[in-house]
């Protein structure tokens, strides 16, 4: 695999190319799959400091007139639905509740498309003063990034000492009817013996837990292929203390592979985006804080959409752009490839 399969970091203006693209409004790719499923981020700041995620200084700032406006992001949301058949919605950030507007993100969206489901990914600091008035605003559900629930280890990993806030916040979240709730917690070696107890405590407080595979997204570029763990790994160390049943994928663009827990109903997911890829499915599209379109978590070709905003594009023009964007999407991450080379964005920058 080349260089330029892999791709090579570059942000491009105007409109992607098009040939051979199928007369569709929907956002196909030459590969067949169709993205339905929209992440926004709205913030590159954070209130953690994870260090699979962010340096410790935190991400650079992006300036306030390139950040995304309200109207904006409200604008390019409703045009995914209603013209690109997106049917579902995810704000992520960095920390999207760094927003103090993130209340009237989701009210506008929810005016505009009232029938698509809201979410939010959040590390869940500070969540439970906001949650009543998210909800409120319309937000249907959060995913909650928790990787332990041992006090030290979790100010060790996050660089604050915050794990209270976080319970508090996932608490909050599910007595304001948010639900379901979703735990997503990243395998590290340093957390993988506590394992089993994060599981334990997902299942006494109503929780979904999915472990992610970790991937070469950190600040600090010190990722390697030989040190990740394994979703294999996981499942010996969960299978310690319960049985384990495989269940599959309830939806074949779900990322999440299931197994029941002592028989079920409850369940614990397993993303393994390295070892077990899902490429081949995947029906993501992304959009940044300052307004660039990304097909691939991991490619660093990007779609400015802001500047064609900004001069006055029509909501055709912005279409024809995220087709085009999404028509050129690769085959897969290439994670396993020997010249792989990792996005120039962290998972920070590009959200989750």
């Amino acid at each position: 695999m080349t260089l330029v399969e892999m791709g090579i970091p570059a942000v491009r203006s105007g409109r992607p190319a098009l040939d051979g693209r199928p007369d569709t409004p929907f956002l196909v790719d030459r590969f067949g799959r169709v993205a339905r499923d929209l992440r926004v981020s709205i913030t590159e700041k954070c209130s953690l400091r994870c260090t699979y995620c962010m340096p410790e200084e935190g991400l650079p700032p992006i300036p306030r007139d390139e950040l995304l406006t309200v109207d904006e992001i409200v604008r390019l949301v409703v045009l995914a639905v209603r013209e690109l058949g997106v049917h579902e919605v995810r704000f992520t950030g960095g920390e999207p509740l760094m927003r103090r507007d993130l209340e009237q993100i989701i009210a506008g969206c929810h005016a505009r498309v009232p029938a698509v489901p809201l979410s939010m990914t959040t590390n869940g600091v500070g969540l439970q003063h906001r949650v009543r008035g998210l909800a409120d605003a319309g937000l249907s559900r959060v995913n909650v990034s928790l990787d332990t629930v041992d006090r030290l280890g979790f100010a060790r990993l996050t660089r604050r000492d915050r794990l209270e806030s976080v319970f508090a916040g996932i608490r909050a979240a599910r007595a304001a009817g948010l639900a379901p709730i979703k735990v997503n917690a990243v395998l590290m070696r340093e957390t993988l013996a506590g394992a089993p107890d994060l599981l334990r405590w997902c299942l006494d407080e109503g929780c979904e837990l999915r472990f992610i595979e970790e991937m070469p997204l950190d600040a600090d570029h010190e990722w390697a292929r030989a040190n990740m763990v394994t979703a294999a790994e996981l499942l010996d160390v969960l299978g310690s203390r319960f049985a384990l049943t495989e269940a599959g994928r309830s939806d074949p663009s779900a990322p999440a592979e299931k197994w029941l827990v002592d028989g079920g109903p409850a369940s614990v997911g397993i993303i393994a985006t390295v070892t077990r890829k899902f490429c081949d499915s995947c029906d993501r599209t992304r959009l940044t804080a300052d307004g660039m379109l990304r097909s691939c978590l991991f490619s660093d070709e990007e779609f400015d959409i802001r500047q064609a905003l900004r001069s006055g594009a029509d909501d055709d023009e912005l279409a024809t752009i995220w087709r085009g964007a999404m028509w050129n999407k690769w085959a897969g991450h290439g994670i396993d490839a020997a010249n792989f080379v990792p996005p120039e964005r962290t998972m920070g920058a590009i959200g989750g």
